[in-house]
Parts: structure tokens; sequence; C-alpha cells
């Protein structure tokens, strides 16, 4: 029982890592400007985040952007509703090293679309080493399972550090077809709340694309934003301040024609 418990604790651990780095990071932070990194943290999500999470910063972000610019139409990066819901495992995967070529080679319009994120592409995938990341943590994981006669120790730890492709389908997917919604935003986001428990608030899709500056995703009393208590954890210990919300406009027509304008300009 106590090895079950401790391979639980470091999956949940491993799991936590990527969450953070994945919804408070670079989502939150790099993407939306919700909340304001500090400097050092910054510059530690950038130098670090490929490394922990396998997935590039400025790749990342961009990808995310144009889901919003082109929310469940064909352009869209990741939609279920153009892809099909298990397809979209790889069709994202596509989307994302698509969109890294683009950024590598200085396409101008993807470019474009993250031109405030005044750092580049991360060396590794700009060499080619984009592989690395996963073979480390593949190592440790081994080094687990070798030193430690532990195999399912060394599971959890890999499962849970690179849980991200099963955390990004489950938000694209589910929480685009399955689920509530708050607002009649011009898209198909839908508040799912098994996703938004399992993925620390990401599930909550509709309230987030009707306000994608608030750093909060949950908006009803039954609604639980894991990841913005991560947030208030985070600007506790000084690592980022979370941007106040600009009030919303009177009326949902002219909240969405705002929310549009502000997810262009992103």
């Amino acid at each position: 029982m106590a090895y079950i418990l401790l391979c639980l604790a470091v999956f949940v651990a491993a799991y936590l890592l990527n969450i953070y780095y994945v919804t408070v990071l670079y989502h939150r932070g790099l993407t939306h400007g919700a909340v304001r990194l500090r400097p050092f943290t910054r510059s530690l999500v950038v130098k670090t985040g490929n490394w922990v999470t396998g997935l590039d910063p400025k790749g990342w972000a961009c990808m995310h952007r144009l889901h919003h610019l082109h929310s469940d139409t064909p352009l869209d990066p990741h939609s279920p509703s153009h892809n099909g819901l298990f397809a979209l495992m790889l069709v994202q995967l596509r989307s994302y090293n698509g969109i890294l070529v683009k950024l590598i080679k200085g396409d101008a319009a993807t470019t474009a679309v993250v031109k405030d994120l005044d750092f580049e592409v991360s060396w590794l995938n700009r060499r080619g080493l984009w592989l690395l990341p996963y073979l480390l943590h593949a190592g440790i994981s081994l080094a687990i399972v070798i030193f430690g006669h532990a195999w399912l120790l060394g599971a959890a730890y890999y499962f849970g550090m690179l849980s991200h492709p099963i955390q990004g389908w489950m938000v694209n997917a589910l929480a685009h077809r399955f689920g509530y919604r708050n607002y009649a935003t011009p898209d198909d986001s839908k508040n799912n709340t098994a996703v938004a428990l399992l993925v620390f608030g990401e599930g909550y899709q509709n309230n987030h694309h009707h306000r994608p500056r608030s750093a909060k995703f949950s908006v009803k009393w039954f609604e639980l934003d894991l990841g913005y208590a991560l947030c208030r954890g985070s600007q506790a210990l000084g690592l980022l301040d979370i941007v106040p919300l600009v009030p919303a406009p009177v009326s949902a027509e002219a909240d969405g024609a705002a929310q549009l304008t502000r997810s262009r300009t992103a």
C-alpha cells in the first residue's frame, strides 16, 4: 500500500508541475497576459519550459492565440467540429509542429501573432532536437525502474510529467463538444466540469472564450478553477501578478465584439 501511495504521489507531483507550466505560465501568462510574470519567472519559463513540458513556450502560445482567432472555424488549429473528436489528438500535434516550422522560418503572418513575445523559439526546436526533453524524462523514468526496481514508480513519473497530450485533447475536444454554456460566444466552446477538474479550470472553455484575459476561468458558485488557485498562490510567492480584469461592456453583443478584437490583437 505504501508503494502505491508513493507512486500516486509522484504522479500527482509530476502532473501538477506540468499543469502549472501550461495553464498558469504558458496559457494565462504568456498567451493572454491574464497574469503578468515577474522577470525571474518569465526568464525561467522561457529557459526551462520546453525541457519540463516538451512544449515550446512561443509555439504553444502562438497555436493557442490562433485557436482564439479562428475558434471552431476551418482555420482553427484544433477544432473537433472540423477534425473529429478522436482524430484531434493527431491534428493538434500536426498543427503545433506546423506552427513551429513557420515561426522558425520567420513566416510573417505567423510571427505577427506572437510579436509581443520577445524571445525565440527554443534552441531545441530550432536545431531539430525536439525529442531531447522526452528522452530526458524517459531516462529519469528508466533510472527509477532500473535502480529502484520500481517500474510502476517510473511510469508514474513519466506519464505525470508528459501528460499534456491527453490534457490538451480533453480541453480541445471534449470542452468544445460536451457541456453547458454560460455565454453566447460565436464558437462551440462549452463548460465541461469533468475536464475542468482534471485540467485545473481549463475545461471552462465557454467562460474562457467569453473573457480570455481573465485569470479566473470559473464564474458560477459551483465552478472550481484550481488553476486560479495556483495563480493566487504564485502571486503570494512573488512569482507573478494577477492582472485586474477590465469591466465588461454593458451588452452581450458589445462584449462579444470587444472580445474578438482583444483576441485578434493578443
